[in-house]
């Protein structure tokens, strides 16, 4: 374990640049070339939070009117699947004034309704577009140069970069996007995340899902797609640890239905009322699980074993090998009553509880509308358990 010291002497995380400064210095760096005649192979630009970032260029090509300038995207310390990507900038003068943005290889185009790009453009998005406009504004007004100018924004890996990504579930196909709208990347940024939670659920809506599955990962997801084989890949949705914050999404977009697939290590919290569930912004009240166990008529050894069980899954082990799965039907009633009051009602919530493997433990939907308003007497009217079809 590390001491207190030497924790307090850890290097902060490192931050680091989006795709769109990326596209936008390549740019620059090529339209000087193209003016200068010289190859540039460093510049610096303005960030859309106002600060300045200095790029060097990986490479440099001139021949005529085109040049090209490529640079390596440095995510900080993020985990994010375009560290360490090229972004490429191609530049051509035009013969119509003007300034034409457009996507090359490994840049998707979109595909799908409900992204702030139109369909059938380049997957550039409108900050990134601007950032590149006005620096191509500023370099030809400070240059004296009043000609049009075409730039194309490409991604070597782009394509296989995007099979990491959910690209292809929101309509952008053939390539990443080119994103940001702060030009940093701030590492392990919820606000990325939360962004790309509400991005999905506007696809969603303009794609006419009425009815959502959110889920807390992949596996759930993969569990939740078999639970639900008759909806739309765009009516799933990865919520990670932002419970709260997607049902929210999920009302103000007009959604009618959500169901929740999730395992007893975040549901149990939720059941609670916690609607950020990451390891740490809450912790598994064993005490609260050990109180839902004794209201389904668990004995009190049994009861005792939960208050002190090494996890949720292990409680939740303990209940299911004492056969009493009403334990889990509770916790999913409770999932939904806390997930209506956190959004003041006004869409149908279902909860489906799974293990790591897809068995279902419990399943329960409630919406409120039968004029319920004492949310304590949730699981006791109202209440439905429809069954699961079989999961591998």
């Amino acid at each position: 374990m590390k001491s207190t010291q030497a924790a307090s002497e850890e290097k902060p995380l490192r931050t680091g640049y989006t795709t769109g400064a990326c596209a936008t210095a390549a740019t620059k760096a090529a339209l000087l070339s193209l003016i200068t005649g010289e190859a540039v192979r460093e510049v610096t630009i303005r960030l859309p939070i106002g600060q300045k970032a200095v790029f060097a260029m990986d490479e440099v090509r001139m021949d005529g009117n085109h040049a090209r300038a490529s640079t390596v995207k440095d995510g900080g310390d993020d985990p994010d699947a375009t560290h360490g990507a090229t972004i490429v900038s191609a530049v051509t003068w035009l013969r119509e004034q003007g300034i034409e943005i457009d996507g090359g290889v490994g840049v998707g185009r979109v595909t799908k309704p409900g992204l702030p790009i139109p369909e059938g453009e380049a997957a550039i998005n409108p900050v990134p577009r601007r950032m590149i406009r006005e620096t191509v504004e500023t370099v030809l007004a400070e240059h004296g140069v009043n000609r049009g100018v075409k730039v194309v924004i490409s991604v070597p890996e782009g394509e296989v970069i995007a099979q990491k990504t959910l690209n292809a579930r929101l309509g952008i196909i053939g390539g990443i996007s080119i994103l940001g709208t702060r030009g940093i990347v701030v590492p392990f940024s919820t606000a990325a995340y939360r962004a790309s939670v509400a991005q999905a659920i506007q696809v969603a809506k303009a794609n006419g899902c009425r009815h959502l599955v959110l889920t807390t990962g992949g596996s759930s997801e993969k569990h939740a797609m078999k639970c639900f084989p008759h909806l739309p890949e765009e009516a799933f949705i990865q919520m990670g640890d932002f419970v709260g914050f997607a049902l929210k999404h999920a009302k103000r977009a007009g959604v009618e239905r959500v169901s929740l697939v999730g395992m007893m290590g975040k549901f149990s919290k939720v059941a609670q009322g916690v609607m950020m569930v990451h390891s740490k912004s809450a912790a598994v009240d064993f005490g609260f699980l050990a109180a839902v166990a004794e209201e389904v008529g668990a004995p009190p050894d049994l009861v005792q074993a939960v208050r002190e069980a090494n996890s949720a899954t292990h409680a939740g082990q303990l209940m299911e090998e004492a056969g009493r799965m009403s334990f889990f039907t509770r916790l999913s009633q409770l999932v939904c009553r806390q997930g209506l009051r956190h959004v003041d009602g006004g869409l149908t919530i279902e909860t489906v509880l799974v293990k790591m493997k897809g068995e279902l433990l419990g399943r329960a939907e409630w919406s409120g509308t039968d004029g319920e308003t004492d949310w304590d007497r949730c699981g006791r009217e109202g209440w439905t358990s429809p069954a699961l079809p079989e999961m591998d």
